[in-house]
């Protein structure tokens, strides 16, 4: 394989499997960072329920963001150097709020019981603290790094709107791994959050192509519109089927429990879709393509064998993890 060839594909196939961690960490953490910060509306015993429901998981779904930030760094320096500055803050932040919850979470299971409710609200400011920094980082990263006022409003509209969505992907995945009551205030916490997420995922969809004109000829133009529509199409009817599902919710003997996660996975799938067509060749938003930020050919090609042993394990260790821990959650046990 010449380099030439390697220069062409290898940029490519990086930039492809940071989306794919990145989109992996935003559907397994976000789940359990939503469940964080519904935790504050739950009672005591419920509050041991939803943190029984993600206990064998939240840990190794951070390791998506550790291989999705890693491959940012090996393959595509040059961008990593200029992305990470512009966000230097909120990604301080960002890893502040993953330090704090961690704590947190080991914390509250040893203390005496009168203080645990101390670190189940740092559990839950930890988990907040997260989830905005990431949407604020998205907000940022959508608008091309504005700074203006109007760039920080957006940046943290879009952060509101991600926590949201969190909460909504963690209530889903509490009605699909809890019974009784908690199941019921899950439910209604998805409807709520089903709204707020929506007009998060409209404010993108519409920022991102008024505020880039590059982005609005790519969406807008014949036959483009046309070949794209089904991408509008499907989120659209994903929501519908949701809205819908979350109504008529519960069934008799906890049917389709499931099925609203699954509906929720595919919302954040189509959204991630949409912004990296959107985006696309860049990886630095109008500033720097995919290839020009790579990496040389010869460094990417040894680095592109590693990755290809390494995310096997990652997504066999992951299929095993849910195997293992399927169905719904028990009794919270630390002996």
């Amino acid at each position: 394989m010449n380099e030439l060839t390697q220069g062409t594909w290898l940029p490519y196939a990086f930039a492809f499997l940071m989306l794919l961690s990145m989109v992996i960490y935003a559907v397994l953490d976000g789940y359990d960072l939503g469940v964080g910060i519904l935790i504050n509306r739950a009672s005591s015993s419920e509050k041991d329920r939803m943190i029984a429901s993600i206990g064998p998981f939240w840990d190794a779904n951070e390791t998506w963001l550790i291989l999705g930030v890693g491959l940012l760094l090996v393959a595509f320096p040059a961008a990593h150097g200029i992305i990470l500055t512009q966000l230097y803050l909120p990604v301080a932040v960002m890893l502040l709020g993953l330090i704090f919850r961690g704590v947190a979470f080991d914390f509250r299971a040893k203390v005496p019981a009168a203080h645990q409710e101390r670190w189940n609200q740092k559990f839950y400011y930890g988990s907040l603290i997260t989830a905005l920094a990431q949407g604020y980082m998205l907000g940022s990263y959508v608008i091309g790094f504005d700074s203006s006022w109007l760039g920080i409003l957006f940046s943290c509209f879009i952060a509101v709107a991600l926590a949201c969505a969190y909460c909504l992907i963690g209530a889903t995945w509490l009605i699909m791994k809890c019974e009784g009551a908690l199941q019921l205030k899950a439910i209604a916490w998805a409807k709520f959050h089903l709204i707020t997420t929506v007009l998060g995922l409209v404010a993108v969809s519409l920022a991102t192509p008024l505020l880039n004109p590059r982005i609005f000829d790519r969406w807008f133009s014949f036959p483009e519109t046309v070949a794209l529509l089904p991408i509008p199409v499907i989120s659209g009817l994903l929501v519908m089927a949701l809205y819908l599902l979350l109504k008529h919710m519960p069934f008799s003997q906890d049917k389709y429990c499931g099925l609203p996660f699954v509906l929720t996975v595919g919302v954040f799938l189509s959204g991630s879709v949409g912004l990296a067509y959107s985006f696309f060749p860049y990886i630095v938003p109008n500033t720097m393509t995919i290839v020009e930020a790579a990496a040389a050919p010869s460094s990417l090609l040894i680095m592109f064998i590693g990755a290809i042993i390494v995310l096997p394990i990652l997504i066999g260790y992951t299929v095993l993890a849910y195997t293992i821990f399927h169905g719904k959650a028990t009794e919270l046990r630390y002996d």
